[in-house]
């Protein structure tokens, strides 16, 4: 009887296993739960449900993990883009693409490399083809010097940043009752997410000294915070961001406006105000990235007119 008895407690885990695997109604409520956790206010806790989420290597867990994409903690993200490699659905596909802007450096790496796994996975062409002669042309040019950019420098030996951008202030000018410290942690969302894009990019510097040993013209930036709604929509509970950004040269003299937003949806029967202020900061994010390649096509577009 003792030897039944330890033979049940050794095959167990197997049993469940399979049922995982097998996508019993157990295994669908362990996902269903594992997707409520994902909207904690914890970041453990949401760690841990999408580690989870990961371990079950089920398809079901898809839109989940594309969800975690988004999350507010880098390891997070990480961990979901990874999963989505794994897996190897093609509805992935262009989260992971997307993820790959990242402001976070080995979230862009796991990014890239699920989206190269899925696409191999599917048959698919290369999500991110070799550069086209071209374009292999253009960047020979940069490194040899033959294009200014932003600098009066038009001969260089080195490949070298063509844009120097100062962040000069960030504010949330939203209408709404929120208190000080609430807006200056929105602004600095803005100013730390834009910083970090500007990172990203080999071609921009925010540092004075190399403007200077380029030759780079500084173009000024003022970020604000025009809209940080949250309503209500059908069964979702929405929050949406909208941005505005002013460029001036070093004289102070204004050269243009560029504006853009996001939105940010949970299920109402999932919403907990606890977690507003990390879907704030989701949609302020998402709202700052997504303006930033128009930004720096803007700056480049500008210093060619």
């Amino acid at each position: 009887m003792q030897g039944a008895h330890r033979l049940a407690r050794i095959a167990a885990p197997f049993l469940v296993a399979v049922a995982l695997l097998r996508g019993t109604p157990a295994h669908a409520d362990s996902i269903a739960e594992l997707t409520k956790m994902l909207s904690s206010s914890s970041d453990k806790a949401r760690l841990s449900a999408v580690v989870s989420l990961a371990r079950l290597n089920d398809r079901t867990a898809l839109k989940p993990l594309v969800t975690a994409l988004h999350d507010p903690n880098a390891q997070v993200r990480g961990v979901a883009a990874a999963a989505l490699g794994r897996l190897g659905h093609k509805a992935a596909l262009p989260a992971l693409k997307a993820a790959t802007e990242d402001p976070d450096e080995s979230v862009r790496a796991r990014a890239k490399a699920a989206a190269i796994a899925v696409a191999k996975a599917n048959s698919l062409p290369d999500p991110f083809p070799a550069a086209t002669p071209a374009a292999e042309a253009t960047a020979q040019a940069r490194k040899s010097g033959g294009r200014a950019g932003f600098g009066r420098q038009a001969h260089a030996v080195d490949n070298h940043p063509d844009l120097f951008i100062t962040i000069n202030t960030s504010a949330d000018d939203s209408p709404g009752k929120a208190d000080k410290t609430t807006r200056k942690v929105h602004s600095e969302i803005l100013r730390q997410t834009l910083t970090a894009s500007f990172k990203s990019q080999p071609m921009v510097t925010t540092i004075a000294a190399d403007a200077q040993k380029w030759g780079l013209d500084p173009r000024h930036l003022d970020l604000s915070v025009t809209k940080l709604d949250v309503t209500q929509v059908g069964a979702m509970i929405e929050v949406e961001a909208q941005l505005r950004l002013a460029i001036s040269d070093d004289s102070g003299k204004m050269l243009s406006f560029l504006s853009g937003g996001a939105k940010v949806q949970v299920p109402k029967g999932r919403f907990d105000a606890r977690y507003l202020p990390n879907l704030r900061k989701e949609a302020l994010e998402n709202a700052m990235r997504g303006m930033f390649d128009k930004l720096l096509a803007h700056l480049r577009d500008r210093s060619q007119s």
